[in-house]
């Protein structure tokens, strides 16, 4: 933000009161000497109020709204828009937190599914555990009967209910009885080998359907943890966006009022410099030394100032400006109807029938250049970082007159009339054409 250099001319209003206040001591001295030599005088004082001068025996009243007025209208402005600015700090503090809580509701939701795919993948586990326990049990259950009828069958065998007594002395004889007993000694190890093998699948069984119990309890318990944290981060996800909604209630708010006061400062500057025009204009009339009038001459560079005036509020826009009137700029400006500082000076001049270049670097060399001394209005005025190099300028001015000039000065101000009296001032072009 650039700090103006105090104005370097006494102000004509001034003048103006001191002429006044001289007037009225000379008239209080006559009306003595009229009473000490008895001569009736009739001379009438007009007495100097904060609106009132007195110029070569007339009452001329000041421009109003006053340069105070003005001044305490933009310091409200200021004042609004550190506001708007502390509720847009807020507000985008509120947007990352609800950034950060919308990403961790995100990793709760999916910490959540893949509980979820665990616990689906354990149940399937479990539930081919438990198929395996039914079909080992079935297959216990069947080698049991089985069993369960060769002892039936040797044992009627034995007490003589069958024809094992007439195989003992038959066919083969005792040879076949003991070729058929190794058959049941075969069959009877068969059977234990069966029987352990069974218990052996029914312990893994059983060991892997209390593993599998375990991680479906343990899969609960995650789940609901995950659920848990999931509505957590949902609660407060909806608190933050309720803290955005009311912080975008208050920002719009301030915004709406920081409108009115821009709206209020720029209707008192132009009533002001409505003003200032038409002292000048009346100043200028009176004036017999044939002073040039300021942005009420009639040359080109009073169309181009007078054409700036006309847009005294509007946003300043990177980049916007056309021979046509504000645009929309570039980058930061893409979304703001406006003027940047050398696009005001394009349209003025445009006005004017002069056409200029959208860059100050081609403006500097637009015409020749203006001793400070010799100033008009539409004369365009230059800033710039280092005065004893054109090459760093970063700013200009439209000039109209009194030291003061039409400016858009940087991003989130509006078009304005300011003190061309700066430290980084470093001349002035007239252009020609």
């Amino acid at each position: 933000m650039r700090t103006p250099v105090p104005r370097r001319r006494a102000t004509a209003y001034g003048a103006f009161t001191a002429t006044g206040t001289a007037l009225a001591s000379r008239g209080v001295a006559l009306r003595l000497v009229a009473v000490s030599t008895g001569i009736a005088v009739g001379l009438t004082v007009v007495p100097t109020t904060a609106q009132a001068a007195i110029v070569a025996g007339r009452v001329v009243q000041k421009p109003s709204p006053s340069a105070d007025d003005v001044a305490k209208s933009k310091d409200n402005v200021r004042k609004k828009a550190e506001a708007v600015g502390r509720a847009k700090a807020q507000l985008a503090q509120a947007d990352g937190e609800q950034e950060r809580l919308a990403v961790a509701v995100e990793a709760a939701v999916e910490r959540y599914n893949g509980e979820q795919v665990k616990l689906e993948r354990s149940q399937q586990a479990y539930q081919a555990a438990q198929q395996r326990v039914a079909e080992a049990q079935q297959r216990y259950a069947d080698t049991q009967r089985q069993l369960a009828s060769f002892a039936a069958d040797a044992y009627r065998q034995n007490t003589g209910y069958s024809p094992w007594a007439a195989v003992i002395a038959g066919e083969g004889g005792p040879q076949g009885f003991m070729d058929r007993a190794g058959m049941v000694e075969v069959l009877a190890r068969r059977r234990t080998d069966i029987i352990k093998k069974v218990e052996a699948s029914r312990i893994v069984a059983n060991v892997f359907r209390r593993q599998a119990a375990q991680a479906y309890r343990d899969q609960q318990t995650a789940t609901r943890q995950a659920a848990d944290a999931k509505s957590g981060a949902q609660k407060l996800l909806v608190q933050q966006k309720a803290v955005v909604v009311r912080i975008n209630g208050q920002k719009k708010q301030l915004e709406q009022s920081l409108g009115t006061a821009r709206a209020r400062a720029a209707d008192l500057a132009r009533q002001r410099a409505a003003a200032l025009e038409a002292a000048d204009a009346a100043r200028a009339r009176r004036s017999t030394s044939g002073a040039v009038g300021l942005a009420t001459g009639s040359g080109m560079g009073g169309v181009a100032a007078r054409a700036a005036l006309k847009w005294l509020g509007t946003p300043y826009s990177w980049g916007g400006g056309t021979s046509s009137g504000p645009s929309y700029g570039i980058e930061q400006g893409a979304d703001i109807h406006g003027f940047d500082c050398s696009g005001l000076a394009l349209y003025a001049w445009n006005k004017a029938g002069v056409r200029l270049d959208h860059w100050t670097g081609t403006q500097w060399t637009s015409g020749p250049h203006v001793p400070l001394g010799q100033l008009r209005s539409g004369d365009l005025v230059f800033f710039a970082r280092n005065k004893a190099d054109p090459d760093t300028i970063h700013h200009v001015g439209i000039y109209i007159g009194r030291g003061r000039m039409v400016e858009a000065p940087y991003t989130g101000s509006s078009v304005r009339v300011s003190s061309i009296w700066r430290g980084d001032l470093i001349g002035a072009t007239r252009p020609s054409g």
